[in-house]
């Protein structure tokens, strides 16, 4: 059975709570990706952004350049296990309407699941199985 560690995305893409939102956007766009896990000592993740977390932001007027990643961020995210499969990541995710889920072993973030893997995923799975 297929695992979350198959699927996530490796490279963690991070941010520190004092980093401006703008930063956190900036870095999103240029990776093409939307969330961003916040950590604190380059290890602990303290929260995750996302682009709904921007979008609260933005549509609170909140300044770019000014307003911390810390005021704006999902604070301590639910977090999965390597091992975990994949159904069972992709049931935590519909069941909280989570995007993005940190992938996480022994307090260090590993990987990244998005929805947009797992539809690949499922989507990849039935082409397979239908041939």
């Amino acid at each position: 059975m297929a695992t979350v560690a198959d699927l996530m995305v490796k490279d963690v893409l991070t941010v520190e709570p004092s980093d401006t939102i703008g930063e956190a956007a900036e870095k999103m766009n240029a990776a093409n990706v939307g969330a961003v896990v916040v950590v604190e000592d380059m290890v602990r993740i303290v929260g995750i952004v996302t682009e709904r977390d921007l979008l609260r932001a933005v549509a609170a007027r909140a300044r770019a350049a000014e307003a911390r990643v810390r005021q704006w961020m999902t604070p301590n995210p639910v977090t999965i296990g390597p091992e975990l499969t994949i159904e069972e990541a992709a049931k935590i995710m519909f069941e909280n309407n989570f995007r993005h889920l940190p992938v996480v072993k022994d307090g260090r973030a590993l990987g990244i699941v998005s929805l947009r893997l797992l539809a690949r995923w499922a989507f990849e799975s039935s082409v397979q199985s239908a041939h």
